[in-house]
């Protein structure tokens, strides 16, 4: 279960995805997450169904492999659902006991699934095609002007950049941990909640000092090397941008055009047929 999560780990290959400059994907990524949002309609995701496909297909990075990073919000999408269906008012489909399940809450708990999911396939397509160093470099760089202001920016964009680095690493050694526990016998699955949560506990001990460790030996490390922040530092690989850039920016454009057409065509459409459907009733 652990190493089905994908977040924060880089896939290596030959792509034009992971050639652009992280920039670029970084700022395609923010757009898409908001397209999500914005789209209204069957129509809508389904175009965006279509560009994420095309992205996947470009950036060389197996759909299985995107697909294991599901598993892990699996339990949260089903709740995402469930709650939907069940707590929605409208007009009600189906009964069961108390609770009615609606075509209202039909439409939305299906509409935020697809949502969730592909949500999450994007942002993966972004870490995965996109190095940690080169995350640092593409954020602080969109951030650069926050600096006028005093916003600590390469500050910000380390963090981040560390953060992404930790969860394989964190992870793994949970995995380990696990399998270091199992074989004494520790139980994790069976009895109720509280048991649970107690059974946890050498889990999350050992995780947490093994965190703090990693922790200070890290920052030993950035001392021992006279790190002093993001002031006068220059970059080895400055980041320019290429034309190929230039045309990844004017896809995206062209998506969210097409996205929003096509969602505004589609409630037209649905509007039409309903306002006929009443008039030949």
């Amino acid at each position: 279960m652990l190493r089905d999560i994908t977040l924060g780990q880089y896939y290596q290959a030959d792509s034009v995805i992971h050639r652009l400059d992280p920039r670029v994907k970084l700022g395609s990524t923010i757009l898409f997450i908001i397209s999500l949002f914005v789209f209204d309609g069957v129509a809508g995701y389904f175009v965006a169904a279509i560009f994420l496909m095309l992205v996947i297909n470009l950036s060389k990075v197996p759909f299985k492999f995107m697909v294991k990073g599901m598993k892990a919000i699996v339990f949260l999408l089903l709740i995402t659902v469930v709650f939907n269906l069940f707590l929605t008012p409208g007009e009600p489909l189906v009964t069961i006991w108390k609770l009615k399940i609606t075509k209202e809450g039909l439409k939305l708990a299906v509409l935020l699934a697809i949502r969730l999911s592909f949500l999450i396939i994007g942002s993966s397509i972004m870490t995965l095609t996109t190095t940690p160093n080169q995350l640092t470099d593409g954020l602080e760089k969109m951030l650069h002007p926050l600096n006028r202001i005093k916003v600590p920016v390469h500050e910000i964009a380390m963090m981040m950049s560390i953060a992404l680095r930790f969860i394989p690493i964190l992870m793994e050694e949970t995995d380990k941990i696990m399998k270091a526990q199992l074989a004494r016998c520790a139980d994790f699955d069976s009895g109720n909640i509280i048991k649970k949560a107690k059974g946890l506990v050498p889990l999350l001990v050992p995780l947490f000092i093994s965190a703090f460790r990693r922790a200070n030996d890290l920052a030993m490390a950035m001392e021992a090397r006279c790190y002093r922040g993001g002031e006068h530092r220059t970059k080895m690989k400055p980041l320019r941008y290429a034309r190929r850039d230039f045309i990844a920016y004017a896809v995206v454009l062209c998506y969210l055009v097409i996205g929003v057409a096509a969602g505004q065509m589609g409630s037209f459409l649905f509007a039409l047929v309903g306002i006929t459907g009443g008039a030949l009733i």
